[in-house]
């Protein structure tokens, strides 16, 4: 979707800092991505990426606007592989999920704003459109007739060339990098709309359709801010493992004062200081201090596990009972709560059966229905004898009633869903057709009672 920083970029640092390096000699980045809202979208960039030379996987995460990428060492250049995603315009920088939250306020609001605009703009284009359907059953004249049609145009023009946007720019970016999305026979059908009916209210003529136009913006709008809204409120379970991990912590320097560093700017070597009831921010060795702690994010076990001087912590556990001191192994997105992220994320975005099946649907998409609105219009001019503005209208009908973005969105969005209620009940998805074949199962067999027990025995 388009934020309301759809039409600027993303401030792109040199990303080469942000590359790690991966197994068998690859190189990986998590690049965030804006404007992406359909299949189609993920399909344009996924397949750009791909078809650079050295690039062995790219894929884009809906929900959270994660990108990654991974490519053999040496082979490709981190610049170059962000400059194409910013050329295909859809703004990239390396992942910051706390401005990736803020984008994601933004671009609710702005959908919001063009909803409001774009309902009381139909609603009031609707009364002067009933005012003229009555009036073609009773003496209303020509003169009064094309009146009402210049005050519909007066109301309903603006508003959509503000509240058309989100589709506007969508459809833009995607024809510039020459590509189809959703958004491209979306924002024809509305601007042929539009431009027939000024041009028949222009000539006097009878049918004008800027009710039309207008309310079609606001019930698309409708669906897409509804969209936005159960992504947000569902969130990706990889976004609340995100909140797991503290911001800051209390780094001992070299003379033993404490004091409080973020936890980007952490190194491995550094000493930090988990008071009792603190979250682990970082993964280490406990040097000094014997405690206890909540390890079931982790390990799945109910019952606290105890801790003392050359014990391995982990970024995210929570240290119960008393104060520690950890010499820091790994921060950050090296964590082992980085790696779980990044399995969640891997099996949301992952392609299960059903959501292979909508983004070759999703794909085929805009090629197809620009065809059939061209075979329609043909057709009804040449074989039927019709004229072209009634031809051209239904044309453009075609393109209206064939969008799937039902399709597009909403299958991912289940899966994002289903993964972010079975984490809330401590159950890490981690294949994408997990929830698929879990569907065939008539036995399960458990070899670890740890998880199954709450850690109160009882008399049977």
């Amino acid at each position: 979707m388009d934020g309301i920083a759809s039409g600027s970029a993303i401030a792109a640092p040199d990303p080469t800092p942000f590359v790690r390096p991966g197994l068998n000699g690859q190189d990986t980045m998590h690049l965030m991505v804006r404007n992406v809202h359909c299949a189609g979208c993920i399909n344009t960039i996924e397949s750009n990426l791909k078809s650079r030379p050295g690039v062995t996987a790219a894929r884009v995460n809906l929900s959270t606007g994660r990108l990654h990428v991974a490519w053999e060492r040496g082979k490709a250049d981190p610049g170059d592989l962000v400059a194409l995603v910013n050329g295909l315009g859809y703004p990239a920088a390396p992942f910051d999920p706390e401005q990736l939250k803020s984008a994601a306020q933004d671009e609710e609001t702005f959908l919001l704003r063009c909803l409001a605009v774009a309902g009381f703009a139909a609603a009031n284009v609707m009364l002067l459109s009933v005012s003229v359907w009555a009036g073609a059953f009773s003496d209303m004249g020509p003169a009064t007739r094309t009146l009402f049609h210049w005050l519909s145009a007066l109301i309903a023009l603006p508003a959509i060339a503000y509240a058309g946007r989100p589709f506007f720019r969508s459809a833009r970016a995607a024809v510039t990098s020459r590509n189809l999305n959703m958004d491209v026979p979306i924002s024809v059908a509305v601007v042929l709309a539009s431009g027939m009916s000024l041009f028949e209210t222009m000539r006097g003529g009878e049918h004008a359709y800027f009710d039309a136009a207008i309310t079609l913006v606001f019930f698309l709008l409708i669906g897409r801010y509804l969209d936005r809204r159960a992504r947000g409120k569902a969130h990706s379970a990889a976004e609340r493992l995100l909140a797991l991990s503290a911001k800051t912590a209390t780094v001992i320097g070299a003379d033993g004062k404490h004091c409080p560093l973020a936890v980007a700017d952490i190194l491995p070597g550094m000493r930090v200081f988990a008071a009792a009831g603190d979250a682990i921010a970082v993964d280490g060795i406990v040097r000094a201090g014997v405690s206890q702690a909540d390890t079931a994010l982790v390990t799945g076990e109910s019952l606290p596990a105890r801790i003392a001087p050359g014990s391995k912590v982990n970024a995210g556990t929570i240290n119960l009972d008393a104060p520690i001191d950890i010499e820091v192994t790994a921060a950050g997105e090296d964590t082992l709560l980085a790696e779980i992220v990044r399995l969640m994320e891997a099996a949301e975005q992952g392609r299960a059966k059903y959501v292979r099946l909508a983004d070759r649907v999703a794909r085929l998409y805009a090629p197809v229905v620009h065809l059939l609105a061209l075979v329609t219009f043909l057709g009804w001019t040449l074989i039927a004898g019709l004229a072209w503005q009634p031809a051209l209208m239904i044309a453009v009908a075609v393109l209206i009633i064939t969008c799937p973005c039902a399709l597009g969105l909403a299958v991912p969005v289940v899966q994002v869903v289903a993964s972010g209620q079975l984490l809330k009940r401590g159950i890490l998805l981690k294949a994408a057709d997990g929830l698929e074949r879990l569907a065939k199962i008539d036995t399960v067999v458990f070899d670890k009672t740890g998880t199954l027990t709450v850690g109160r025995p009882a008399l049977k």
